[in-house]
Order: structure tokens, then sequence, then C-alpha cells
């Protein structure tokens, strides 16, 4: 209860820390094994195709990496088949049943005490400090093309929406907050490999495993969630 209520005061105080939850923390998500549960569900027993990739990124030109990028930029945005830009009205649409997620004190107890799977869906926790729950993220088996994070009082904030490749390598991943607004995309190219821009399609960094680069081979930011 000390520390819920703690969550209360952070994001009343601070307001919301979205710069500390991008859409590569749904990685953690994609981690978790398929289920292994006897209910018949849609993603059961669909194991993701493997693909192997070989991360030369430090070993490209300058030259080379931009033009990776641009072949990466152009695969999310250009020819992507899938839906990029919302209005409001149109996202508020398509997404009102979570926009509240009712059973949020069920959940809570859920990913606060470790759980990241149950037969319904696949949880993954936020932490403030390490200790203080303020944000978790719902995968529901029978919409797994779909991640939902709240807050740790049920209110929606962003929305992860993956092709409908996923979980088979390469897809792509579009975050979004509550307003429908297009926060990042990521181009999973494997497990080990991804590309990532930001909503003006500004390319942000390639991550391997838990480190990301910029365009020129410098290592810019970690994870702690590979």
């Amino acid at each position: 209860m000390k520390n819920y209520i703690l969550a209360l005061l952070i994001v009343l105080s601070f307001g919301f820390l979205s710069p500390v939850y991008s859409v590569e923390e749904i990685y953690s998500l994609d981690e978790v094994e398929q289920p292994k549960v006897e209910k018949a569900m849609p993603i059961a027993n669909v194991e993701p195709i493997k693909v192997s990739v070989t991360f030369d990124w430090l070993d490209l030109t300058v030259a080379q990496r931009e033009e990776n990028i641009e072949k990466y930029k152009n695969l999310l945005f250009e020819n992507n088949t899938s839906r990029i830009y919302f209005t409001k009205n149109e996202f508020k649409k398509e997404f009102a049943q979570y926009y509240k997620d009712r059973e949020f004190k069920h959940h809570y107890m859920l990913t606060n005490n470790g759980v990241t799977e149950d037969e319904d869906a696949r949880y993954c926790a936020f932490y403030y400090k390490k200790d203080t729950l303020v944000m978790y993220a719902i995968q529901y088996k029978d919409n797994p093309t779909k991640a939902f994070y709240y807050s740790a009082f049920g209110k929606l904030h962003y929305t992860d929406v993956m092709s409908d490749e996923y979980p088979n390598f390469p897809y792509s991943s579009m975050q979004y907050n509550r307003k429908g607004q297009l926060k990042s995309a990521i181009y999973f190219i494997s497990k080990d490999i991804q590309y990532m821009f930001g909503p003006e399609k500004e390319f942000q960094g390639i991550w391997y495993k838990d480190k990301m680069y910029d365009t020129n081979g410098k290592q810019v930011l970690t994870r702690s969630n590979w």
C-alpha cells in the first residue's frame, strides 16, 4: 500500500515520466516464451521464425550506415502496409475499450509481484527506483499485435501496434500516446537488432542487444531489459 500511494504522488507531483518508457521497453514482452497452456489461443504453440543477422554496424562507413538508415526508414514509413497515422478521434474510436484498465488493481498486484504471464496475457512492470511500480504493460493473447501501457491506476498512456508479421522477424512496431500521436517507430530485424526512429522519422539509433549506437557508431544508450 505504501508503494501504491507513492506511485500516485510521483505521477501527481512530477507528471508521467515518458522519457523513461520508450518503445523498446516492449521488447521485454517479446522475450517471454510462447505460452504453454491448454486453453486454445491464436498465438499458442506458434514459434517465431528465427532470423540470423550479423551485427556489422561498427564495421560500416558513415555512408553505408546512412544507406541502411534510409532503407529501414522507408520500410517503416513509406513501404509499410500497416496504418501509421491516426487522428485523435480515430485512435480513440479504435482503442476506446483499452483507455481504462478496469482490472487495474488485479493487474497492479500481478505485475508488482513479478508475474509476467497468465492464461490471458503477458505483463511487464516498470519501476521508479526499482521498488515503486509506476507503469505496467499488457499484451493480451487474443490480441498479440497490440500492447498497452498503463499507469499504476489503470490509465492508458501508450499503445504499441506491431505489424502482422509479429512474432516472426522482421516486423515493425509503432508506439502512440493517448491522443493517437506517433511517438516512436522501431524496425525489428531480429531478436538482437532493431532500428529506432522518432515521430518525425528521425533516426534515434540502432539497438544491438542491450546497447544503442548512433550514426557514427558511438554507443549512446544501454537498456536493462534485453
